[in-house]
C-alpha cells in the first residue's frame, strides 16, 4: 500500500491537481491562491510544485496531494486513496469487496448507461415528466440531477443493457437486476419498475447508485435504494454531496432533510448546502462525512411523528459526535418540499429560525403536557439524556440553567439528577471499521517533538522559496520563533525528567555532594523554563 502511494505521487503533480479547485497565481517559485478551506479576500494560500506540497497562511492547513483531498472532498485516506488512484490511473494492490479496478470500471460503466436510459425514458414519459412538474421540480433541475423513471416493465433495463453487451453477473453485480427467489426459471429483472429514478454519485460526480420513488401510491416501498455493491454502500451515501459540499463549507452548516425532493427543490430555490439521506436513517459514517466540512448541522426532517423521532435519533448521534445540532420546526404533517412547494421564503425562514436540538425537545414537551410534574419526568426521560452525549461542560451548563429558568426547578436538582443518568453508548452506530490490509494505516504515529522538528525543517525551505513575499516571510518568522520556543521547552522538560529521576536515585543512596550538583542543575533548568514562558507571554 505505502508503494501504491509513492506511485500515485509520482504519476500526479500538486500543483495541476489543486489548480482543478482553485485558480493558483505564480508567486516565485511557488503558487498562491485564496485558500479553498476558509473564507479570505487575498491569497494566502500557497503550493510549492518542487516540495509538492501546500500551506495556507490564513489558517494553518498544509499536507499533501492525500492531505488536500481529504479536507476538500470531506474524505478520510481511504477515499482519497481510490480517488487519487482512479486519477493516476494506478490499480491500488489491496482488492476491496473482492472486485478490481478493472471490474470497477465496468460496474460504473454500466451504471453511467443505467442512467442515460432512465432518462431517455423520462423524456418520452408524460406521465412521470408532469408528475415532477406537479412537485415544482424544473426543467433545468431534471438536467442537473439526472432524474430519470423507470418503465413499469419487468425487463426493460436488463434487455437494454444486454444489448450494449453488458453480462448478466456485471448488470447483477451493479445492483440494476435481481433473480427471485422462489423462480430462478424466469430469469433476472430489473430493480426499478414504475419509479422517479435519483442517481446517487460519488465525490467525483460519478453514478454509483439509485434511489426510486414510487410514481403510483399504491406501490410499495416508497421510496426504494439500489443494494450495496462494490460501488455503493447506503449507510455511507449522501445524496447531493457532491454538490452540496462547496457551499456547506462556505456557510459552514450542513442541512439535513430525508428525500430527494426536498433536497432538489431546496437547492432549486438556492439553499445549496442541502444533503438527504435517500430514505434511509442517517448514520453514524453519514454524519462523520458531513463533519468533515462543517461541524453544524440543521436537521429538517418531514412534520409528521416519523420524522419526529428520526430527528430525535438524527440529533444525538450528531451530539455524540461533537456537531452543533439545531432542528428546523416544520409545520405537522408538512414536508420540506411541500413547504418550497407553497413558498419557498417560509422554508427559508424555517431555517433561519431553527433551535438547538434540546431546546426544541423542551417546546415540544412544554406544548403536550401541562402538568409540572409531568413535564419534569419528560425531560428526565428524553432531555438530559441527550445534555449528557454533550462533551463541553459550558454547552451542559448553558442547557441545564435554560432548563432552569423556564422550569422554576433548581439547577442543583438537575445537576444531580444529570449525575445519576447513564451515557447513551452510541458508539456502535453505523460504525465501520476498514482493515482490509491496514489500508488506512497511512502514517506513523509521531511524537509532539517529532511534528515539531518535522515543522521547522519545513519552514525553512518555505523561507527560501517565499524570501521575496515580506508578509509571509514575517509570518513564517513568527511561526518559527513559536516552534522554536516549544522545542526548547520540551528539550528543558526531558531535561527537567531525567535530572528528577537522577536526584531520587542519589537520594536513595544518599550521595550528598550528587544531591548538592543536581539540586543546582534542576534550579538552572527551572530558571531557563520561567525565562521561556515570560519570553512567550511577551510575544
Amino acid at each position: 500500500m505505502r508503494g501504491d502511494v509513492d506511485t500515485i505521487k509520482e504519476k500526479l503533480d500538486i500543483v495541476e491537481l489543486i489548480s482543478g479547485y482553485v485558480k493558483l497565481e505564480k508567486a516565485g517559485t511557488s503558487f498562491k491562491a485564496r485558500c479553498p478551506f476558509h473564507n479570505e479576500k487575498s491569497p494566502s494560500f500557497f503550493v510549492s510544485p518542487q516540495r509538492q506540497n501546500f500551506y495556507c497562511f490564513g489558517c494553518g492547513v498544509k499536507g499533501d496531494i492525500f492531505t488536500f483531498v481529504e479536507d476538500v472532498e470531506g474524505l478520510d485516506f481511504r477515499g482519497a486513496l481510490k480517488l487519487l488512484a482512479d486519477k493516476a490511473g494506478v490499480e491500488l494492490g489491496y482488492s476491496e469487496g473482492g472486485s478490481s479496478k478493472a471490474e470497477k470500471d465496468k460496474l460504473l460503466s454500466v451504471v453511467e448507461e443505467a442512467t442515460k436510459f432512465f432518462e431517455k425514458e423520462l423524456a418520452g414519459n408524460e406521465t412521470a415528466h408532469s408528475y415532477l412538474a406537479s412537485r415544482g421540480i424544473s426543467d433545468e433541475s431534471i438536467k442537473i440531477w439526472r432524474i430519470g423513471y423507470a418503465p413499469a416493465l419487468w425487463r426493460s433495463l436488463y434487455e437494454y443493457l444486454q444489448s450494449l453487451g453488458y453480462d448478466k453477473e456485471l448488470i447483477l453485480k451493479a445492483g440494476l437486476a435481481k433473480i427471485s427467489d422462489t423462480s430462478a426459471s424466469k430469469g433476472p429483472y430489473d430493480v426499478f419498475r414504475d419509479r422517479i429514478i435519483f442517481p446517487l454519485a460519488d465525490p467525483n460526480g460519478r453514478v454509483i447508485a439509485f434511489s426510486g420513488r414510487a410514481l403510483s401510491k399504491e406501490t410499495e416501498p416508497k421510496y426504494l435504494n439500489s443494494p450495496d455493491t462494490p460501488l455503493f454502500t447506503k449507510s455511507e451515501v449522501l445524496y447531493g454531496l457532491d454538490k452540496a459540499k462547496d457551499e456547506i463549507r462556505k456557510k459552514d452548516y450542513a442541512i439535513l432533510v430525508e428525500g430527494q425532493i426536498d433536497l432538489v427543490l431546496s437547492h432549486q430555490i438556492g439553499v445549496s448546502n442541502t444533503v438527504a439521506s435517500s430514505g434511509t436513517a442517517f448514520t453514524r459514517a453519514h454524519l462523520e462525512k458531513l463533519k468533515r466540512f462543517s461541524s453544524r448541522i440543521i436537521i429538517a426532517f418531514d412534520g409528521d411523528v416519523a420524522g419526529e423521532k428520526a430527528g430525535e435519533k438524527a440529533s444525538e448521534l450528531g451530539i455524540f459526535l461533537g456537531l452543533e445540532v439545531k432542528i428546523a420546526n416544520l409545520s405537522k404533517n408538512l414536508d420540506p418540499a411541500e413547504i418550497i412547494a407553497q413558498n419557498s421564503q417560509d422554508w427559508k425562514d424555517i431555517l433561519r429560525h431553527s433551535l438547538p436540538a434540546v431546546e426544541l425537545f423542551f417546546n415540544k414537551i412544554e406544548e403536550r403536557e401541562k402538568d409540572p410534574r409531568k413535564i419534569g419526568k419528560q425531560i428526565e426521560k428524553k432531555i438530559l439524556p441527550i445534555i449528557k452525549l454533550m462533551g463541553s461542560a459550558i454547552e451542559q451548563s448553558h442547557f441545564i440553567s435554560m432548563l432552569s429558568k423556564r422550569t422554576g426547578i433548581k439547577e442543583e436538582i438537575f445537576w444531580e439528577d444529570l449525575k445519576k443518568i447513564r451515557k447513551p453508548d452510541l458508539s456502535f452506530e453505523s460504525r465501520h471499521d476498514f482493515k482490509e490490509e491496514n489500508v488506512l494505516e497511512r502514517k506513523v504515529s509521531l511524537s509532539y517533538r517529532e511534528q515539531v522538528e518535522g515543522r521547522l525543517a519545513e519552514i525553512k525551505l518555505w523561507k527560501k522559496e517565499l524570501s521575496k513575499l515580506p508578509r509571509e516571510l514575517a509570518l513564517l518568522e513568527k511561526e518559527e520563533k513559536e516552534l522554536t520556543d516549544n522545542l526548547s521547552g520540551l528539550m528543558l522538560r526531558d531535561d527537567l525528567n531525567s535530572l528528577l529521576l537522577e536526584l531520587s536515585q542519589a537520594e536513595a543512596s544518599k550521595d550528598v555532594k550528587l544531591i548538592d550538583t543536581l539540586t543546582a542543575k534542576i534550579q538552572k533548568v527551572h530558571s531557563l523554563m520561567g525565562a521561556l514562558e515570560e519570553r512567550r507571554r511577551m510575544l
